[in-house]
C-alpha cells in the first residue's frame, strides 16, 4: 500500500512540475485567464502584504514537500531540492524574456524561500 502511495505522490509530483513549467512559461497569467477572464491580472490567493507573492511561495513549499517524499524511493536530480532552487531561480529569471511576464523581486524570494522554509523544517524535526 505504501509503494501505491508513493508512486501516486510521484505522478503528481511530475505533474505538478510540468504544470509549472506551463504557467510560469506562458505569456500571461494563465490563472487569472480562468479565474477574471484576464491574461493580465495575476490572482492574489491570499490577501497579504507581499501580494502575489504568496502564491510562489506556496506552490515551492508544496513542490519541495512532494519532492522529499518522493526522493524516500526515486533519488534523481528532479528530487534534489537543490534542482528546485535552481528551478525556482531560472523561472523567474526568464520572466525577462518571456512577452506579457514581468521579472520581480519579490517572487524570486518567495519562490526560494518557499524551498527553503520546507528544508530547514525537515532539518529541524530531524
Amino acid at each position: 500500500m505504501k509503494n501505491i502511495i508513493l508512486k501516486l505522490l510521484e505522478y503528481i509530483y511530475y505533474f505538478s512540475l510540468v504544470i509549472l513549467f506551463i504557467i510560469y512559461l506562458f505569456p500571461g497569467s494563465l490563472i487569472g485567464y480562468f479565474l477574471y477572464g484576464n491574461l493580465g491580472q495575476q490572482p492574489n490567493l491570499i490577501p497579504n502584504p507581499i501580494g502575489t507573492s504568496i502564491n510562489h511561495l506556496i506552490f515551492f513549499s508544496y513542490i519541495t514537500i512532494l519532492a522529499l517524499i518522493i526522493r524516500q524511493k526515486v533519488k534523481n536530480i528532479l528530487t534534489d531540492y537543490k534542482i528546485i532552487l535552481f528551478i525556482s531561480f531560472i523561472l523567474e529569471i526568464l520572466h525577462f524574456i518571456i512577452p506579457n511576464r514581468a521579472f520581480e523581486f519579490y517572487d524570486l524570494i518567495a519562490n526560494m524561500l518557499g524551498v527553503l522554509i520546507i528544508i530547514f523544517i525537515k532539518r529541524f524535526v530531524k
